[in-house]
């Protein structure tokens, strides 16, 4: 999953198999599930992009 298009510093493990990508200020741009669609048993996975809502 990607939250922004920040350059990235650093990923750190959050467990196994679920990594996070952390750009200069500690703020999350992308997320990674590995094996996410075999661990939840889903027989489909779909990917949706939304707009980011400016405020």
């Amino acid at each position: 999953m990607e939250f922004s298009s920040n350059l990235i510093k650093e990923t750190k493990e959050i467990s196994q198999n679920v990594y996070v990508d952390l750009d200069e200020n500690g703020d999350i741009v992308n997320m990674t599930l590995e094996h996410a669609k075999k661990r939840a048993k889903l027989p489909d996975v779909s990917v949706e992009q939304m707009t980011t809502a400016t405020f």
